[in-house]
């Protein structure tokens, strides 16, 4: 078995979770400390508190990896006297990496909301707020003796890939025309002759993050001097991923005994619930954290209630209005489920790789509202 290095771990995280499906004023990924530091032990917070890197330190844990962020704003200053800075401070003294996975991990196919829908027995929930973009249409003109070549190439790269089949491609026959100019060192025929080439447009979809690599072995593979391709920017949906999701119970019960059990699920020692609590509910639409911004969705998916956490009161109005009951569990009762779900999935990826690795939670995560 080896040692993993913190960059090994990061490319886990950002496989599961794209830095790239997440919100732009978001920092996700490595905050604090060394890409090349070696990790055997690895501790899951859902907040970089002091309490948090303490806890690392104090157990071997050379990398924290977070829900939420440390940083989503520049520092002025890095003192050990400010919040922040004093965590940095004592991070990098300790040899203590931080890292976070934030709304990348809250809209991933199976991250956060997933969870949190599974938690609350859900069937059939899909995505509330479905994402789009992030993909590119990839067409290259290929000569037909070298369209497998050129497609190997790009599936090497990442491209290809649509839900759970990869290697996705199309091609259609055609005849390509050019010119070769002065100076030039053509594949197929001569300068100042213009050719008629029999090639494939060879078509595939391909991540933005992944165009860089893809766009590279493309090139590499091609035979031609010059070679022609088009991207095309997708405003598909990305299958799976989005925020919240929707789904129904298995049997209508009354919001009152629903909030019961959305109580107890979360092991949250109270909730606030907005709407008629005898009301029988069905479809049921959940956000982790702070998802009250979701209201009109929800109900315009259907959802009788939604769950969520951190309600204002105008957004409780509002739900009055619209006729959709809430059910505010709290910011940190429906994203703490998340910590052990991380750690499962660092347990079974360092497994599946052969590396030495110890996963541990942090113990000391609290919700910082206490109810009298």
């Amino acid at each position: 078995m080896r040692t993993a290095r913190v960059q090994d771990l990061l490319g886990l995280l950002h496989g599961w979770y794209p830095p790239d499906q997440a919100e732009e004023w978001d920092n996700v990924g490595l905050q604090v400390g060394e890409a090349t530091a070696a990790v055997e032990k690895l501790m899951i917070a859902l907040d970089p508190s002091a309490a948090a890197v303490a806890a690392a330190s104090a157990a071997g844990a050379r990398l924290l990896v977070t829900h939420h962020p440390l940083l989503f704003k520049p520092l002025r200053r890095l003192t050990p006297d400010d919040p922040v800075g004093g965590v940095i401070w004592t991070a990098v003294r300790d040899g203590v990496a931080i890292a976070a996975a934030h709304t990348n991990l809250d809209v991933a196919a199976d991250g956060l909301n997933r969870w949190l829908a599974a938690r609350l027995d859900l069937l059939e929930a899909v995505p509330l707020q479905p994402a789009v973009g992030h993909l590119v249409k990839l067409a290259v003109f290929v000569p037909t003796a070298h369209a497998e070549s050129v497609a190997d190439a790009l599936f090497a790269g990442g491209a290809g890939q649509i839900g759970a089949y990869d290697q996705c491609s199309f091609r259609v026959a055609g005849t390509g025309t050019f010119r070769p100019g002065p100076g030039t060192a053509p594949f197929i025929g001569e300068a100042g002759r213009r050719e008629q080439v029999e090639e494939v447009r060879l078509e595939t979809i391909v991540p933005q993050r992944r165009l860089p690599r893809v766009l590279e072995k493309m090139l590499k593979a091609h035979p031609y001097e010059e070679v022609a391709y088009d991207l095309v920017p997708l405003a598909n949906e990305l299958p799976g991923v989005g925020l919240g999701r929707i789904g129904r119970l298995a049997e209508p019960v009354a919001l009152a005994a629903f909030a019961a059990r959305v109580k107890a699920a979360l092991g949250c020692s109270s909730l606030r619930l907005v709407g008629v609590p005898e009301r029988t509910v069905a479809k049921v639409a959940v956000c982790g954290g702070s998802g009250a911004g979701l209201i009109h969705e929800a109900r315009r998916r259907g959802a009788e209630v939604l769950v969520t956490g951190d309600v204002k009161y105008h957004e409780a109005r509002l739900a009055e209005d619209l006729g959709i009951a809430l059910l505010d569990a709290g910011h940190f009762a429906t994203e703490r489920l998340a910590v052990e779900e991380l750690a499962e999935r660092f347990r079974a990826g360092a497994a599946e790789r052969g590396w030495r690795l110890d996963v541990v939670v942090f113990e000391g995560d609290r919700d910082p509202f206490v109810v009298y």
